[in-house]
């Protein structure tokens, strides 16, 4: 961490519960494998995850660059936005608070929400056809994206029940229209895995209509579902092995999320 961050309390660890700590480090490592894999949009995006056992939720604070944070600095906030632990007095993005308090409102078994603005998840979130089956990447999320058309910058509450209404309550991944993606889940890691095969796929997609739409081969129908049934499964292997594994690699790079 930059030595120009100042913390204006006591250690962030010592006052709140293994439970929470234990999400922390989960939310920032989000952050720092999202500033590898080049999610970023300067310091507009936001990752968050639900405090257990409450109803408050974790947010990165309003200034940070991705590759910035850790355990430590992410800010506690409540579902009407008063902010309830700030360790650097930075406070949040409003955007960030409107589209997030939403979300976990509405869907109480999720636990973190990812938001992006990455350069091909906004290409194809301003294409009419949406999100194509045309790669395995594609067929992890298809069946489950929802869209929420585009109403200027995220910054009434009013448009929060329109969203919510348009997420549903299966969704685990949205299209934001001319805007950005959202993927969710009931840990961190899924909500990575889904952000990761969503962006992938968006990638994938771009790359395939260079060449033009008619020549874009789909998927069968029944290809999908089954390939959706299978890369879907709560208990696929990947469950207990794709997560560890990004932390090992965090940890290879002396990146200090745990902190």
């Amino acid at each position: 961490m930059s030595a120009k961050l100042k913390f204006k309390s006591a250690p962030v660890r010592e006052r709140v519960s293994k439970e929470e700590w234990e999400m922390r480090v989960d939310l920032a490592a989000a952050y720092q494998l999202a500033a590898i894999y080049k999610w970023t949009d300067l310091i507009y995006t936001h990752f968050s995850a639900r405090v257990p056992g409450t109803e408050d939720f974790l947010i990165n604070p309003y200034g940070l660059m991705f590759d910035e944070i850790s355990a430590s600095n992410l800010v506690k906030i409540d579902w009407n936005g008063k902010i309830l632990d700030d360790p650097l007095d930075m406070g949040v993005n409003e955007a960030g608070f409107i589209i997030h308090s939403c979300m976990h409102r509405e869907r109480h078994e999720i636990n973190c929400v990812i938001h992006t603005h990455t350069r091909a998840g906004v290409a194809v979130s301003a294409m009419k056809c949406g999100l194509l089956p045309i790669s395995q990447h594609a067929l992890r999320v298809h069946a489950e994206v929802s869209y929420h058309d585009y109403e200027g910058v995220a910054l009434y509450k009013e448009e929060q029940a329109r969203m919510a209404r348009d997420l549903g309550t299966r969704s685990k991944a949205m299209i934001l229209r001319n805007h950005g993606l959202l993927a969710l889940g009931t840990t961190v890691r899924e909500a990575f895995e889904i952000m990761y095969y969503l962006d992938a796929a968006c990638q994938i997609q771009v790359d395939a209509c260079a060449g033009g739409l008619h020549n874009v081969q789909l998927v069968s129908e029944e290809a999908a579902k089954k390939s959706y049934d299978r890369l879907s499964m709560a208990d696929h292997p990947r469950e207990q092995r794709d997560w560890p594994a990004l932390l090992r690699m965090l940890d290879r790079k002396n990146i200090s999320y745990r902190n």
